[in-house]
């Protein structure tokens, strides 16, 4: 029935393909008028200055070192390679020694008393932003400096600190921008940051950045500078004392992780590898356990619960050495110390840890390799290094690795647990792996072998979120010349749109919106076969086709139905021809390369053949990176109606849709929202609130994969300018989420298919997951219900979140603000204040205080947060509320 008007890319590949976009002359390269001082202008400006400015300069020299060593590798020889590896490695662990000691001068000028002690941070600041040697590139050396700073200048409440704290932050933001754009296409320009403050980003091509490098440093004069370290000689091949990885079965790898334990990112590792339910080894340095007393005593640090947990839960722990030292020049006692007091570190955490050992820089000599041997230790080494120490690019860590692997067929993965970017890696290399087939081997006491899944693990469902590329189409049609006319349809896609482009990142040169008079038959097809069909998508992409308008059924002489979507220049005369005929969808979906392809149809038709998916088990979606997916959702059957008096002038099939995109449709709170997910939420949902039946399946030719949406993050800090839904939303929502309640979680969903028939959708258990990734989704519950107006369910949600994770601040700012709406003045202002203890430099918070202040009667404090914030934002949203309080105080 029609739809009824009155309802409705590795190192070698970022150092010379990607590209930080924009000018690549040298005159591009520097501003014509320079007013910020280099750095040696700046310490002879501010003495107090010099010593931090002189480390800083060392700690960007061995960064560029390490670039320059790695940035022809392709045209290396492979005994070159192996040596700019080591002596790369090496530069990297001075650079964390580097770190330390800067810290400890952050340290002691903290600890002055000195009121000219920001200055000279100031001054820091200065240099790190805008020296005009530095290039974007430089700055990244930075990154793990200014985190440093920005938690150690945190603990101090006063102005200029918090002020600072904000620069920083500031700072930050501006990095992981630079690292965002060199994830992107090439020749992308991208914006300056609209700050009085903080870094600039110029435009600059690495290539550019590569030969600027070039003049001041060469291959040659580093090595010599550091000396070459040759490896004890000895066969590349596995053996009773040593394992490189050539030896494993084919299509077989292992995931080694070096340095840690980490206080943050070895968590993150570990649930990653929960959710994939692969098997790691990790090797860790002594040092980061505790000591060993000269008597044999051992003590004990607060990080080795991090190893004791590692072991508790099945993962091999090994030896890296006390202090990362380069043991092919160690000898004698000293040796002995590196290799045997870890193993007595390890053994006192728990006496489960594994007999491994790696050396460092996979630096080695006959005497190590003896002691191991008397020690009862194994070396394991690596065949495939990710680099992920040198590189500052996720996207050119993950080709690497996958580079590698194709080229090695098997073996042992070198890998950080020290590093963000390992954790951002990590996942896309996994969806890779095993997209092509690969297995994964843990250690097993004896030797290295393939892991069977863990007991109880026959629910636990691992869906990926590896694609290359996104693709969309997007179809909204209201003004129809020969069909009755709608009204939400155009609406209801540029909704659709937005979200695709702005919530789940699609890039708005890969989607199509076609509206109103664009939406032609030819148009339509156009859009599919001039863009997507054949090769013009990858086997790693994915798709998304939504179409809010008409549809049709059409019965033929066999009897069976036929469905049509009604483009806008079809007669209903001749829908037969001019229209486009479910089979035409079909065709076109089994034509497109795309690994997954999903089509939403805010129209009301039937006549498909749908495949019906199978459950919903750990075989099933734990291959889903290698299955294809061809899933379709319809809004009804053909004797339906779409419903168009939705809120907010949608349709109540798309607003439902929309609700479940931010973040509802997230069933099993994995942070993925997969395709059976969508239509297990919405096809109830709908059928609750209005008189359609939607409709759910696979298209003839998928292979049971799932088309996947990762739910981001939310970065929102609640405050008076946070929008609210409306009231006939919150009615609406309400309404579902009483339908929601009265299922049983845990029993199979029942939708229908085109057929008329029934099929039973079975939601996968949720994998394990991190506190701190717990934590932010009870976070975001909290802001899904904060915006329903549901406060005391926000409140639980925020608290939920703080339990998980005491430090967060965001959570924090959130319940305090739900503390306000409810006029608890008092509990909205204590939560505020831990708000700032946390994060001193949030302004958003130092606003909301006030309001609490103002509200509660104290004007001193009101005074004093609505001053702090306009200090920090003097041109914020919310510097003019701000000014008129300060007025009525």
């Amino acid at each position: 029935m029609p739809r009824a008007p009155s309802f409705r890319l590795f190192l070698p590949s970022l150092l010379l393909t990607l590209l930080v976009a924009g000018c690549g002359d040298k005159d591009a390269q520097a501003p014509a008028a320079v007013t910020q001082p280099s750095a040696q202008a700046a310490a002879a400006a501010d003495p107090a200055a010099a010593p931090l400015l002189g480390a800083l300069q060392k700690q960007l020299d061995g960064y560029r070192r390490i670039i320059v060593l790695l940035a022809d590798e392709e045209q290396q020889s492979a005994a070159d390679r192996t040596t700019s590896t080591r002596i790369g490695q090496q530069l990297f662990h001075d650079g964390l020694e580097q770190r330390g000691a800067i810290a400890t001068q952050f340290d002691t000028l903290l600890r002055g008393t000195s009121p000219q002690r920001f200055a000279t941070l100031g001054t820091v600041l200065d240099y790190i932003e805008s020296a005009p040697e530095l290039f974007d590139a430089d700055r990244l050396a930075f990154r793990e400096v200014l985190r440093d700073l920005h938690e150690r200048i945190g603990a101090d409440s006063s102005l200029p600190a918090v002020k600072l704290h904000q620069r920083i932050g500031e700072d930050l933001e501006a990095l992981d921008e630079i690292e965002r754009n060199y994830n992107q296409e090439l020749t992308r320009i991208f914006s300056r940051f609209e700050r009085t403050r903080a870094i600039e980003l110029k435009r600059e091509k690495w290539d550019d950045y590569i030969a600027h490098l070039h003049k001041d440093y060469s291959r040659e004069a580093i090595l010599r500078d550091y000396g070459v370290i040759e490896p004890y000689p000895m066969s590349m091949k596995d053996s009773d004392r040593e394992i490189f990885g050539r030896d494993l079965p084919p299509k077989t790898v292992v995931l080694t992780f070096d340095d840690g334990p980490h206080k943050a990112y070895t968590d993150e590792v570990v649930a990653i590898l929960k959710r994939y339910d692969v098997p790691g080894v990790f090797f860790e340095v002594g040092r980061n356990l505790g000591k060993v007393d000269p008597d044999g005593k051992v003590s004990l640090g607060p990080m080795a619960k991090i190893s004791r947990n590692l072991m508790e839960e099945g993962y091999a722990v090994g030896n890296h050495s006390l202090t990362h030292a380069q043991l092919s020049r160690t000898t004698g006692d000293a040796l002995r110390q590196q290799v045997l007091d870890t193993d007595t570190l390890l053994k006192d955490v728990d006496s489960k840890r594994a007999p491994l050992f790696r050396f460092p820089y996979g630096a080695r000599n006959a005497e190590g390799l003896q002691l191991l041997n008397e020690a009862g230790l194994k070396s394991i080494m690596w065949n495939i290094d990710s680099m992920d120490w040198a590189d500052p690019v996720p996207e050119s860590i993950v080709q690497r690795v996958l580079d590698q692997v194709n080229k090695e067929q098997r073996g042992i993965i070198l890998f950080h647990d020290i590093h963000d970017r390992a954790v951002k890696a990590l996942p896309q290399i996994l969806d890779r792996l095993i997209a092509d087939g690969y297995q994964f081997a843990g250690w097993n006491g004896r030797d290295f072998s393939v892991a069977r899944p863990r007991k109880g693990s026959d629910r636990d469902a691992t869906v990926t979120t590896g694609y290359e590329k996104s693709w969309a189409i997007v179809v909204g049609i209201d003004n129809y010349a020969k069909w009755p006319k709608l009204e939400y349809a155009s609406h209801d896609a540029q909704a659709v749109a937005d979200t695709l482009t702005g919530q789940f990142g699609f890039p708005s040169s890969q989607v199509i919106v076609l509206k109103n008079e664009q939406a032609t038959r030819n148009n339509i097809l156009a859009a599919f076969h001039d863009r997507l069909s054949d090769d013009r998508t990858g086997r790693n992409d994915r798709v998304f086709v939504f179409f809010a308008g008409h549809g049709a059924t059409r019965q033929l002489a066999s009897g069976r139905d036929l469905g049509y979507i009604i483009p806008v220049d079809s007669d209903p005369k001749e829908f037969a021809t001019d229209a486009i005929a479910m089979t035409d969808i079909q065709n076109i979906a089994e034509s497109m390369q795309a690994k997954h392809v999903m089509f939403v149809m805010d129209a009301c038709y039937s006549g498909l053949g749908l495949t019906r998916g199978g459950p919903s088990s750990s075989s099933f979606l734990r291959e889903n990176a290698r299955r294809s997916a061809r899933q379709m959702l319809t809004a009804g059957g053909a004797d339906q109606q779409v419903a168009d008096a939705g809120p907010n002038g949608h349709s109540v099939f798309t607003w439902v849709l929309l609700q479940a995109l931010a973040g509802k449709g997230d069933l099993n709170g994995d942070g993925l929202i997969t395709g059976t997910e969508l239509a297990a939420y919405v096809a109830p949902a709908v059928s609750a609130v209005s008189q359609q039946t939607p409709a759910f399946g696979s298209l003839p030719g998928s292979q049971g994969g799932e088309f996947v949406f990762q739910v981001p993050d939310s970065q929102e800090y609640l405050n008076a300018d946070t929008r609210q839904l409306t009231a006939d939303a919150i009615a609406l929502n309400n309404k579902v989420d009483a339908a929601q309640d009265a299922k049983n979680s845990e029993a199979p969903v029942t939708v229908a298919d085109l057929q008329g028939g029934k099929a039973k959708l079975v939601v996968p258990t949720a994998g394990p997951a991190s506190d701190r990734q717990r934590s932010q989704q009870a976070n975001d519950r909290g802001l899904q219900l904060y915006r329903e107006k549901r406060y005391d369910e926000a409140a639980v949600q925020f608290a939920e979140a703080l339990k998980l994770r005491p430090d967060f601040a965001q959570a924090a700012n959130n319940l305090g603000f739900v503390y306000y709406r409810q006029q608890r003045y008092a509990e909205a202002a204590r939560w505020l204040e831990n708000t700032l203890k946390i994060d001193p430099s949030r302004a958003v918070a130092h606003l909301n205080l006030g309001d609490a202040y103002f509200h509660a009667g104290d004007k001193a404090k009101a005074k004093q947060a609505y001053t702090t914030y306009l200090a920090l934002q003097p041109q914020g949203s919310g510097a003019a509320q701000a000014r008129a309080q300060l007025e009525k105080l």
